[in-house]
């Protein structure tokens, strides 16, 4: 492990990079256009969803184990057969070049340098391929909406993902439909009407092909249309794993009973999360919904955490309830508005320091051993 004082020097010299979540979340208020700031920043609703991602943080308090070698950290971890060196991954978050001009391209590059998964939006700004292009080597996953208006689309878009290297497909289902975000409605901003999320549609053959005709006003809709998956089941599921040979995650889940579900149908993992509170507002936290979800699966197959982690010792918390892996959003976000790829691997640096050393004063050397802390609730 890095001499905590040389690391607490090397942060002083970087006064052009926050310390604090809130401190990223300013800068990137004053520097990006407020329609685009707030299409970020808001959650559904009153927004209860979003604040209660972080109040529930708060309640959950670490029990440390003393007298253990800590003076080297493993925080690296397994997931479907590979190894990677951190346990967070990016996030899916759509449109980026609503933060920079080289949008996922810049991400991709920050998730190649440092091994971190980065899970490429179906509405990203940039193809799936120009992504790999831009990062052949780096980890990626796709995140797919699935499209109830076309299926073939989103067979067509989890081939074109498996042929250009992603090693995992996303499917994300708590987006039925867009949630009632009011921040939205008051800015009057639609970022997918302006065209920031067409990458994937306008190189896919199967959108293309379908297309009245080609210019951009049709395109547009025609996204618009195949976004919206209101009549996504469990037979949709079973049907894509029948099309490809990627591990199929679902990304929204918070009933138990669902998780059960997923097992029966053969799901290979889970993402137990609520949108980051951008969806369906009133829902539970996701970070109290994870312990009966890790009750249920008895770890046949992997958990994943979402929504709500802004710094070490919440990812801490969350891998300390059986999470396997943690899923880090807004905070990468606001990096890439202030700094591109650079902001992106500062927010990520930092937080995976504050990880390690929370880990290890939690008393532990390695995540396999995590469990062996305690955990509890304040009641």
């Amino acid at each position: 492990m890095k001499n905590r004082d040389k690391l607490i020097q090397d942060i002083s010299q970087q006064e052009e990079f926050p310390l604090r979540f809130e401190e990223w979340e300013q800068k990137a208020k004053e520097k990006m256009e407020k329609g685009a700031f707030t299409y970020v920043y808001h959650g559904a609703g009153r927004e209860e969803t979003y604040q209660r991602n972080q109040s529930a943080f708060k309640k959950w308090a670490l029990i440390p184990r003393m007298l253990r070698d800590v003076s080297q950290v493993d925080m690296s971890v397994q997931l479907f057969g590979k190894k990677y060196a951190t346990p967070f991954l990016f996030a899916p978050i759509g449109m980026q070049k609503l933060a920079d001009e080289e949008g996922e391209l810049a991400t991709a590059k920050a998730s190649q340098a440092m091994d971190i998964p980065f899970i490429v939006s179906t509405v990203s700004s940039f193809s799936i391929e120009a992504i790999t292009q831009a990062a052949p080597k780096g980890p990626k996953w796709f995140q797919l909406y699935w499209s109830s208006h076309n299926p073939d689309l989103s067979f067509s878009m989890v081939e074109r993902a498996e042929k250009a290297g992603y090693e995992a497909i996303v499917v994300t289902v708590d987006t039925v439909m867009a949630g009632w975000r009011i921040g939205d409605m008051k800015s009057k901003f639609s970022p997918l009407s302006l065209g920031f999320g067409k990458g994937n549609y306008i190189e896919d053959p199967v959108f293309i092909n379908n297309l009245k005709n080609n210019n951009e006003e049709t395109i547009l809709h025609s996204i618009l249309e195949n976004i919206q998956h209101p009549a996504l089941t469990w037979e949709n599921i079973k049907q894509l794993k029948q099309r490809t040979n990627l591990p199929i995650l679902l990304k929204g889940i918070l009933h138990p009973e669902d998780a059960k579900l997923a097992l029966e149908y053969e799901v290979d993992g889970l993402i137990v999360s609520n949108h980051g509170g951008r969806q369906l507002d009133g829902v539970i936290a996701s970070i109290d919904a994870l312990p009966e979800i890790i009750k249920v699966v008895e770890g046949k197959i992997p958990v994943l955490f979402d929504s709500g982690v802004r710094q070490g010792v919440d990812a801490v918390k969350a891998m300390a309830l059986g999470a396997q892996a943690v899923l880090i959003g807004r905070p990468y976000y606001y990096g890439l508005a202030l700094h591109g790829e650079k902001g992106v691997r500062n927010v990520m640096e930092r937080l995976l320091q504050e990880t390690e050393v929370t880990l290890a004063l939690s008393g532990v050397n390695q995540l396999s051993d995590i469990s062996k802390i305690g955990i509890r609730k304040d009641r």
